[in-house]
């Protein structure tokens, strides 16, 4: 049993790094002071190739694993990037799995290649106003027209709407009263985000900033037949296929956010020097630097252990989300500690830890929160009652 990355892994991890050096730390706090998208990183990495890593090479794409995605991630995140850098690609990496495996050939051939080129830029409209982590019971209605359908309703918490142009989204094409099961009834389609159609209203919020967060409003949105990826009623099913990786992608990135948070820690705690020496020779100060550093690691070993089953082709519920529940809990206990190494100090901006705090709390709450992965684990892996 071998936890080391491969040569190629390596590779990609190194490469990584040294392609977000040009962008330091002082980029991403204007970033996110003003708030604005990272667009020049963005197509850094689009140019470079890196945007179609898990995509099949056949459509443009690097044909390669959510093993290695997750290591490109990861070092995104590591490098200071944190979750501004992670989450302005996150989406094309994960979130297309579902058409690469179930849309039709033209399908992939007219969606695919564009994402990996920069030039279509896709949000995930999955999530609801009221309806939360309880999928199946999403409000908006996709009604099924001549030549396609007719979608009204409304979304919320959906990244990057502000720049995108086109969006996977999920709505109920058939009545939940009309079904056997809660899951069938619900279609996912890739389409336009037609603004003309669909209002989208940014969401002003805690950490993050440089990567926008909206509602979208949706009315009388014309969506053509072809844009259904998969068949009708399905849609469930085929998006399972994106959560999974999107779990493992979050978790690496959690991961890498942690361990630069360490790691900064760790240098001000070399060269802090109070009452004539370092604070780092204080056990009080090594011993929790030491503490999440372990823990990250584990939690690291956890969410490739993942990423290593979907690769196979293997069942990866369990241990996806385990292993996004890890590394969220301990990426935050690794960005809070990072900020009482650094006293006051930590407060200020300047020194960027407290920006790591503030975004370490995303993969702690999304895309599942903590509390309901540990009632997932329960029910899969103690055979514990559900208990929702």
């Amino acid at each position: 049993m071998d936890f080391s990355l491969t040569q190629d892994q390596q590779n990609i991890r190194e490469s990584i790094l040294k392609h977000c050096s040009r962008f330091p730390d002082e980029y991403w706090l204007e970033r996110d002071r003003e708030g604005i998208f990272p667009h020049d990183f963005y197509k850094s990495l689009v140019e470079a190739g890196w945007l179609g890593i898990a995509i099949p090479s056949e459509f443009g794409g690097s044909g390669l694993g959510i093993t290695e995605a997750a290591v490109m991630m990861q070092a995104i995140a590591e490098s200071g990037a944190g979750m501004s850098g992670a989450s302005s690609i996150h989406m094309p990496v994960f979130g297309l799995q579902p058409v690469a495996l179930f849309g039709t050939q033209k399908q992939k051939e007219r969606i695919l290649p564009p994402v990996v080129r920069g030039e279509d830029q896709v949000c995930f409209a999955v999530t609801e106003p009221n309806v939360g982590l309880n999928t199946t019971e999403l409000k908006t209605r996709a009604e099924r027209h001549e030549g396609g359908y007719l979608v009204n309703g409304e979304k919320i918490w959906i990244s990057t709407a502000q720049v995108a142009n086109k969006m996977l989204l999920l709505a109920r094409t058939t009545p939940l009263d009309k079904v056997k099961r809660k899951t069938e009834g619900l279609s996912l389609f890739y389409t336009n985000l037609d603004r003309s159609k669909i209002e989208v209203r940014l969401i002003h919020k805690m950490g993050r900033h440089a990567v926008d967060s909206n509602m979208l409003f949706i009315q009388d949105l014309w969506v053509p037949e072809d844009d259904r990826i998969g068949a009708e009623g399905e849609g469930f099913k085929l998006i399972l296929h994106g959560m999974n990786p999107e779990r493992i992608l979050i978790g690496a990135e959690a991961v890498g956010l942690g361990r630069v948070a360490i790691a900064r820690a760790a240098r001000y705690a070399r060269e802090r020097i109070v009452f004539n020496r370092p604070i780092g020779m204080n056990q009080g100060i090594q011993h929790p630097l030491a503490k999440c550093w372990a823990q990250l690691e584990a939690a690291n070993l956890m969410v490739m252990k993942a990423a290593t089953l979907f690769d196979k082709g293997l069942e990866c519920g369990v241990e996806a989300n385990a292993g996004k529940y890890l590394a969220g809990e301990f990426a935050f206990e690794a960005c809070h500690t990072a900020m009482l190494t650094l006293g006051g100090m930590g407060y200020a901006q300047e020194y960027h830890v407290e920006r790591y705090l503030r975004e370490c709390l995303i993969p702690r709450t999304a895309p599942i929160s903590p509390h309901m992965i540990l009632n997932f684990l329960a029910e899969k892996v103690l055979d514990l009652p559900k208990s929702y």
